[in-house]
C-alpha cells in the first residue's frame, strides 16, 4: 500500500508515525523542530490521514506498510518515532526488521495487551449523521454526550472535512476502525527482541503504563532507556518543548 506522507529538511531519515485516529498533521509542528537537523517523513498510517483505507487492518499489515515505505524511498536505517498506535507499528517493525533502523522512539505505549477502550469515542464517533451534519458545532455537541472532553473532541474533529459535494466525511476509515479495535489493543506480533538502541518516553499522567511495565519493555528491547515527562498521554503535544529536547539529546547520543 502506498502511505501519504510529508516530507522536510534533509539529512538522516526520521519517521514519525501518528496514533489510533490520529493522522500525520499531529505532528506538522514538531516536524518543523526536527527539520532543522534531519530528513523527516511524516506519514499516514493506512485508513488514517489521505493514505488508502482497506477493511483488513492490524499490525501485520501496517509493518508491511511500512517496510514497503521504506523500500520505495529507498531511505538507509531510518530513525523512527511512533506514538501510541504508532509506536506498536514502529515496535514490531524494529522486532521483525532489526537491521533497517537506525534508533527506535516509543511515545507512551508499551508492548503488551491493552483492553479496548475507545468504545465510547467509537460510539461518539459512529452516532454522528454525516448525511445530514450541517456544520463542525453539531458534530462537537453530537460528539461531546460521548466524549466530555473538549480536547479530545478537538482532536478527533481534526478529521472531518467536506468532500466535492459539499458533504462532510472522515479522514479515517471508521468503520474498519471499530471492526478491528481489539486487534490494535493486542500485544507485539512479532516475536523476538530488538537490541538497538531505544527510547521509551512515557507520560506520568497517563495510564498507559503500570508499575511493572518498565520490565515488559526491557525484556524486549533490551538497551532502551525510559524517560518520564509531566504530561498524559499525547505527550508530544502536551509538552513539546520537553518532548524534542528529550529526542534530541537520545539522538545525539550516536
Amino acid at each position: 500500500m502506498r502511505l501519504h506522507y510529508r516530507k522536510s529538511g534533509t539529512g538522516r531519515p526520521l519517521l514519525i508515525l501518528h496514533g489510533l485516529l490520529g493522522s500525520s498533521d499531529n505532528w506538522f509542528s514538531l516536524a518543523k523542530v526536527f527539520a532543522g537537523l534531519f530528513e523527516v517523513y511524516l506519514v499516514d498510517q493506512r485508513n488514517h490521514g489521505l493514505s488508502p483505507q482497506s477493511a483488513a487492518f492490524n499490525y501485520t499489515l501496517l509493518v508491511d506498510d511500512l517496510h514497503e515505505f521504506i523500500q520505495e524511498h529507498n531511505l538507509h536505517e531510518p530513525i523512527i518515532i511512533g506514538h501510541s498506535m504508532g509506536g506498536k507499528t514502529a515496535m514490531n517493525f524494529a522486532v521483525r526488521y532489526p537491521k533497517m533502523l537506525s534508533q527506535l522512539i516509543v511515545v507512551d505505549i508499551v508492548p503488551k495487551s491493552y483492553p479496548v477502550h475507545h468504545d465510547h469515542i467509537l460510539e461518539g464517533l459512529g452516532a454522528i449523521n454525516l448525511s445530514t451534519l450541517s456544520s463542525r458545532t453539531e458534530a462537537d455537541t453530537m460528539l461531546s454526550k460521548h466524549v466530555p472532553e473538549p480536547d479530545v473532541r478537538q482532536f478527533l474533529l481534526k478529521n472531518l472535512y467536506r468532500t466535492s459535494e459539499g458533504k462532510f466525511d472522515w479522514r479515517f476509515n471508521l468503520s474498519a476502525i471499530a471492526a478491528h479495535i481489539e486487534e490494535i489493543g493486542e500485544g507485539m506480533q512479532t516475536k523476538g527482541t530488538y537490541t538497538g538502541p531505544a527510547l521509551f518516553i512515557k507520560g506520568a499522567r497517563s495510564n498507559y503504563y503500570a508499575n511493572g511495565d518498565e520490565n515488559i519493555v526491557k525484556s524486549i528491547f533490551p538497551a532502551a532507556q525510559i524517560v518520564t515527562l509531566n504530561t498524559g498521554h499525547w505527550v508530544q503535544a502536551e509538552n513539546p518543548a520537553a518532548f524534542s529536547s528529550t529526542v534530541l539529546q537520545f539522538l545525539n547520543q550516536a
